[in-house]
């Protein structure tokens, strides 16, 4: 007589991601300007420059988002709650550059060629669920969990109080651990199949290679 065959819970996405991810986390952390930015080694036009080029990365993936959210119908619309509005940070990027390099900021800041490889690569996958989670799960988390210890740091070297460090404030979500939970199970309850899965993984350690390609190009102007 055989035993029974005990099936095997499959690994939650959030899991898979954040173990996919580990050692991409500690290379993005590792790069000169960033080393050098968080132990106040630069200089405010550092962190000005870093803000600019996230606001078209911003626009890119928000853009996407807004796509995901408004789709009642088809296959994006299993996307529709990865979808939070409590993350936009496209308005308060706006205000920090505003502070950080006056009213004419869109006319001084200078958007980097690494910068627009990646807000364009966002533009062209943001459609496809799995790439889009990737994205989202890459910027949002990394927001809302380093981005407080940049946030503190660049207050701290820096001469900045709230202005200027705005895009790290989330005043929506009081309770972070508890909104980040949310978000894990909603990325968790996105029904991926497998190659999907694969996909969404394989786009998250992209999205690291395109961010430290702007790390790279902010070292060669500020390092």
């Amino acid at each position: 007589m055989s035993l029974p065959v005990e099936e095997t819970a499959p690994v939650p996405l959030s899991a898979l991601l954040r173990e996919r991810t580990r050692a991409a986390h500690g290379e993005a952390n590792s790069e000169q300007f960033i080393e050098e930015l968080l132990s106040g080694g630069l200089s405010r036009a550092a962190h000005a420059d870093l803000s600019a080029q996230l606001l078209p990365v911003y626009e890119a993936l928000e853009e996407a988002s807004a796509a995901l959210g408004d789709d009642t119908q088809g296959d994006e619309s299993r996307g529709a709650g990865l979808v939070f509005t409590e993350l936009a940070r496209v308005p308060a990027l706006e205000r920090d550059l505003a502070f950080l390099y006056g009213p004419a900021w869109r006319d001084e800041i200078r958007i980097l060629p690494a910068t627009r490889a990646y807000a364009d690569h966002i533009r062209e996958v943001g459609g496809s669920l799995p790439h889009y989670a990737a994205h989202s799960y890459t910027r949002y988390l990394g927001d809302l969990s380093g981005g407080q210890i940049v946030k503190r740091m660049m207050k701290q070297h820096y001469g900045l109080e709230e202005e200027g460090v705005a895009f790290y404030t989330f005043p929506d979500i009081p309770k972070v651990k508890v909104f980040k939970d949310a978000y894990r199970d909603a990325l968790d309850q996105l029904d991926l199949d497998d190659d999907e899965v694969t996909a969404t993984l394989d786009e998250t350690l992209l999205a690291f290679t395109l961010n430290r390609a702007v790390f790279t190009e902010l070292a060669e102007i500020h390092c």
